[in-house]
């Protein structure tokens, strides 16, 4: 925040063009020979001839923040252990909240498109866990409900399925069942793997595949090496960032969350400098968002 206006510019610079010591490099073509105009900062490509800036074809394209403040939202969003909410991620940088709600799903969707296609092997562990849908019960005893039931739920309420390697990478995915991740567990997770999963029984069908084992947490939590400690752990920041940061988590954007508490779990022994540029160059390297951009410009459902 201390930082004047020209050395955001060139801190930006530095990190969206760090393969090139900081020269701009034309986004369109990638031609190198690119000059600068004097009377404002924009770039024109000498091959292409076509006109950009510091933020085009970035998740900040057509960004009305300074410079100094995306990169502050960049260090305030990876320093909370436990994510940051929106509404203290807006009276931190004195914008409104709408503008902080979406740079923050910006930033969680450039960190999502890390594990795109990604595929897990090895020793993996898979549970489900479900968020979000919470239905608040009546104030006198005789007039609540057994909420546990399916006619008594609000049928919000999503499934996240987490795969996750031990010592290595976590994939997150969320279904309105359990059962329904069973394709998607087949497709992510290479063949010859070792599963480890708990005692519910929509995890059967994953014998048939991979050598599986089995835990059954009525009895205990680890049986030798079966367990799935390290999913819960991922489940336990999540429900961590539900419940005491940001209160409430929408089903439609449950994924989003489930992405931001994946990165976070895999780069939790990273230091905050490391993980300051892991972030920032994974915004810049990450295209116009099709989902956030213009969207308190159109009807949202």
């Amino acid at each position: 925040m201390r930082l004047s206006d020209d050395e955001a510019y060139e801190t930006f610079k530095q990190i969206r063009w760090a393969e090139n010591d900081g020269e701009p490099v034309c986004p369109r073509c990638g031609c190198v020979a690119v000059y600068e105009y004097r009377s404002r900062r924009i770039f024109k490509c000498k091959g292409c001839e076509a006109q950009f800036s510091v933020t085009t074809a970035t998740i900040f394209a057509s960004r009305k923040l300074p410079i100094r403040d995306l990169l502050a939202a960049i260090a305030i969003f990876v320093n909370g252990a436990k994510g940051i909410s929106a509404l203290q991620l807006s009276r931190d940088l004195d914008v409104q909240y709408k503008t902080a709600f979406v740079l923050a799903h910006k930033l969680r969707e450039a960190m999502g498109a890390e594990m795109n296609g990604r595929k897990l092997s090895g020793e993996v562990e898979i549970d489900g866990a479900f968020f979000g849908g919470y239905v608040k019960p009546e104030n006198r005893k005789e007039d609540r409900i057994d909420r546990r039931l399916k006619e008594h739920q609000s049928g919000k309420r999503r499934a996240v399925v987490v795969m996750r390697e031990r010592n290595g990478h976590t994939l997150p995915f969320v279904f309105d069942d359990e059962h329904e991740a069973l394709s998607t567990i087949h497709a992510r997770v290479e063949h010859g793997s070792t599963v480890y999963a708990d005692e519910a029984s929509c995890w059967d069908a994953l014998h048939a595949k991979f050598a599986a084992k089995r835990v059954n947490h009525s009895v205990a939590f680890k049986d030798e090496d079966a367990c799935t400690n390290q999913a819960e752990s991922f489940f336990s920041r999540l429900r961590r960032m539900e419940i005491g940061t940001h209160h409430h988590i929408s089903g439609r954007y449950l994924h989003q969350y489930a992405n931001e508490a994946a990165w976070r779990e895999d780069n939790r022994r990273i230091p905050n400098g490391t993980l300051y540029l892991l972030a920032a160059g994974a915004a810049l390297g990450h295209p116009v968002s099709r989902e956030w951009k213009g969207y308190w410009q159109r009807a949202t459902t």
